[in-house]
């Protein structure tokens, strides 16, 4: 660091007087322009240049140090160890740092392959939305600047959109295994087990309308946080759930009915979150089934409405119809990278935040798989819920056991080192990738729980040479863009 900020004083040559003004004129074009004013300090080796224009004005270094790398991609940054550089920098008279709100920029490039239109007939306005050159600008009047802020212990995060909000535990307690296949579930069982996620700090819980007995479970769990809990404790408790419909016509009346049984099932007031899943995109109901739920949050029923399983290109439909959703929630682990190629961008474009399931694959990524052959009867693990049967066929499409085998010795590694699972690992580095805001870990209400790898996901820090290893192993394997097709592909294939 002290040798590039030596580096930089030799751009500054011995202190010479500038004639600080001129004045440029368009008469031929019959326009009036006011002199604008570009004045050189003769201070400190002609290191300083004031921008004026009337009555506004800013003395700047002329060599400003550019914060764009601290937005990822060039690796980790501490964040102590970045202000003290920062000070360095002023205290040697670089004294002008340059940033963005957002980091956005450093994704237009990619952005404009992706949308296959050149780069320079793109601008962008003040809050960062892309235009058109000749072209009226698209107002995304629901899309407010997002913020995502995380709490300082890193377990929440606070994800908001306009007068939209909602702050959730970033390890989220996934409840597809209450539907059947993973062992009969006894009702006070699963919510004794629920309350003890929640009193472990674990207090979000996804479930959907189509997870047999979830809604109702939560219900009755909700009710005993109300009855036994502080008031403070039921604020951190949130119930996201799903809305899976049939294709059939998204009238008003439907949506309605369909989300007043999901907020009886859960006796709430309001759904902290509604997911909204859509099987056929040949059908363009899912507009007037999101506008229909956006008028139903607009009443109060619904405080955030959300995605599942929908991929870049219907997403970026969805925001083009003003329709304000905070986040998407699709098949995102180690093995399936695919949500950080198109949709990560849009995400990162755009505001919209992502919450991952399938990210320890069903338990496939853990010790209880490791070094194991199942391809032989009885001589390894058994592959007996819906999940693992489910996530197998994703490592078969990705490169087969042998190569999943080497993916989980590499995860072994760095587990051993900090001390640690690999199911921990691996939900530690899926929730550092861009644009994630929460990933899922399923429970087994009453039958096993993992309250403790989960929260050992909180203070889990993986180095450089952990995510390259691990970066390496996966990338060994298939891209999964062009096997299975973008995020949700796989609900929507022959």
């Amino acid at each position: 660091m002290a040798a590039v900020v030596s580096h930089h004083h030799l751009l500054f040559p011995n202190p010479t007087r500038v004639n600080p003004t001129r004045t440029t004129t368009t008469a031929a074009r019959g326009l009036r322009v006011s002199s604008v004013r570009c004045s050189y300090g003769v201070v400190s080796e002609n290191r300083q240049v004031t921008l004026s224009n009337k009555n506004d004005s800013l003395n700047i270094c002329r060599v400003l140090n550019g914060m764009w790398q601290t937005s990822g991609g060039w690796g980790r940054i501490d964040r102590d160890a970045a202000v003290e550089a920062m000070l360095r920098y002023a205290d040697a008279g670089l004294s002008t740092f340059d940033m963005a709100d957002h980091w956005t920029f450093c994704f237009c490039l990619k952005m404009a392959a992706l949308l296959r239109r050149p780069l320079r007939k793109f601008t962008f306005n003040r809050n960062g939305t892309k235009t058109r050159r000749g072209i009226t600008t698209r107002k995304y009047k629901h899309l407010r600047q997002f913020q995502c802020v995380l709490s300082e212990d890193k377990r929440r995060v606070f994800v908001k959109n306009g007068n939209d909000s909602l702050d959730i535990c970033r390890v989220v307690n996934g409840m597809w295994q209450t539907s059947g296949g993973w062992g009969r579930i006894d009702r006070d069982n699963a919510v004794d087990a629920m309350l003890k996620y929640a009193d472990a700090g674990l207090t979000t819980f996804d479930m959907a309308d189509i997870y047999g007995p979830a809604e109702d479970l939560y219900g009755i769990f909700i009710n005993r946080v109300r009855r036994e809990r502080p008031p403070e404790f039921l604020e951190n408790v949130k119930g996201l759930t799903k809305w899976v419909p049939p294709p059939v016509k998204m009238t008003s009346k439907f949506v309605r009915d369909s989300i007043d049984v999901s907020r009886k099932r859960m006796d709430v007031a309001s759904l902290d979150m509604l997911q909204f899943h859509w099987w056929d995109y040949s059908n363009p109901g899912y507009l007037d089934a999101l506008k229909n739920l956006t008028d139903l949050k607009e009443e109060g029923k619904i405080k955030t409405v959300a995605l599942t399983n929908f991929d870049t290109e219907r997403l970026q439909i969805i925001l083009e119809n003003e329709i304000p959703v905070v986040s998407n929630q699709v098949q995102h682990s180690i093995v399936d990278m695919r949500p950080q190629q198109k949709m990560a961008e849009l995400c990162q474009l755009t505001g919209v935040k992502l919450i991952t399931y399938g990210t320890v694959m069903g338990g496939l990524l853990s010790e209880k798989f490791l070094d194991t052959n199942i391809s032989i009867p009885f001589a390894g693990p058994a592959i007996n819920t819906p999940s693992l049967q489910k996530y197998k066929r994703m490592v078969d499409a990705w490169g087969g056991w042998s190569l999943f085998q080497g993916l989980l010795r590499t995860l072994k590694q760095v587990a051993s080192k900090h001390g640690v699972s690999i199911s921990t690992v691996a939900v530690k580095y899926i929730l550092d990738q861009p644009a994630v805001a929460g990933s899922m870990v399923g429970v087994r209400l009453g039958l096993s729980e993992h309250i403790q790898d989960s929260n050992a996901i909180f203070s889990l820090v993986l180095d450089e040479d952990d995510i390259n290893s691990i970066r390496e192993a996966s990338s060994k394997g298939k891209d999964l863009l062009k096997v299975i097709g973008d995020c949700g592909d796989e609900y929507r294939r022959a």
